[in-house]
């Protein structure tokens, strides 16, 4: 009987460089062609505990070898789907250039990374690094049309300014409500003790934040969830892996405990790329030193390589 490794390597996961999924890098942006673009963003310095995330984009490339799917993509019998085909284009296009103590220069780099996945029409896919990293992610998409901005994370991340800081992890939420093309945020899982303040949260509402906790997203289920986002907006989604709970992923440097089990995130996952266009993604937070299984990796890379299937899925690809 034949299948679709007939038509080449056998090329297990362990074999071989690891770029995500095991798909093509592309060191030249200017030559960029595909369908999506990774971009790691291995920058930490936002981080106001534990870091270690700069070995984020390095670890999920590695456990995303777990997921390269071979030559005819991954079948799912509960949703009787094939995801990601061949026909759909993935390449990595490496790290942004990281100055150590620059975070402006930092930032900058990773915005040109960005800028250069829109340009060559892919759709950009950034792996920190801290949540700051989401702050010139959003920037990219200056001219780039209005967006709604969908968080699942555990913190609010909403600070205006601490003692001068404004680009840090716990800003990034605020920066992108600063931005006039940036419609509305969604901000689900939060929960706990937060990084933000009561008067955050209250700017934040006032800034056209919807804020939704695990237990208050469980209650509702995902579709309801999820139609809190406007039916037609144009959608970036920002997943800090801290939105799980530490029983899962302990890989990362603030962990909160009574997070979202990998089924809560996928179906609302699913449920989003099936009602809105989704326009750019970023994962952040893994730390892979606090998890000696790894298992943190491998579910940011799965979560990764499902949002991906489900994007193209619902596009016909």
């Amino acid at each position: 009987m034949t299948n679709s490794y007939d038509t080449g390597r056998l090329n297990l996961p362990f074999v071989g460089i690891s770029t995500f999924g095991k798909r093509p890098y592309v060191e030249d942006w200017d030559k960029l062609d595909a369908d999506v673009a990774i971009l790691g963003a291995p920058f930490d310095a936002g981080t106001q505990w534990r870091s270690g995330a700069r070995f984020g984009p390095r670890a999920v490339r590695e456990a995303s070898t777990l997921f390269s799917f071979g030559h005819g993509g991954a079948y799912d019998h509960e949703d009787d789907a094939t995801y990601l085909p061949n026909t759909v284009g993935i390449v990595d296009m490496g790290d942004a250039d990281i100055i150590h103590t620059d975070t402006v220069g930092s930032h900058r780099n990773i915005e040109t990374g960005v800028r250069a996945a829109l340009a060559a029409g892919a759709l950009p896919v950034t792996i920190g690094g801290d949540h700051s990293i989401n702050i010139p992610c959003i920037r990219a998409f200056d001219g780039q049309g209005d967006i709604h901005v969908l968080q699942i994370d555990a913190h609010l991340d909403f600070v205006d300014e601490r003692h001068g800081v404004r680009h840090g992890h716990g800003n990034p939420m605020r920066r992108a409500a600063e931005q006039d093309y940036v419609t509305g945020l969604t901000q689900v899982g939060i929960r706990n003790v937060s990084s933000t303040a009561r008067e955050g949260y209250e700017d934040a509402r006032a800034m056209g934040s919807d804020i939704l906790s695990v237990r208050q997203a469980r209650a509702m289920g995902p579709r309801a969830v999820i139609e809190h986002i406007p039916e037609g907006a144009r959608v970036y989604i920002t997943i800090d892996i801290d939105a799980f709970c530490p029983s899962i992923a302990p890989g990362t440097g603030t962990p909160s405990h009574g997070g979202f089990l990998y089924y809560d995130v996928l179906e609302m996952l699913q449920e989003v790329a099936r009602r809105n266009d989704i326009v750019g993604i970023d994962l952040v937070e893994v730390a892979p030193d606090y998890d000696p299984t790894s298992s943190t990796a491998i579910l940011a890379a799965q979560v990764l390589m499902n949002l991906l299937g489900f994007i193209f899925h619902a596009r016909g690809m």
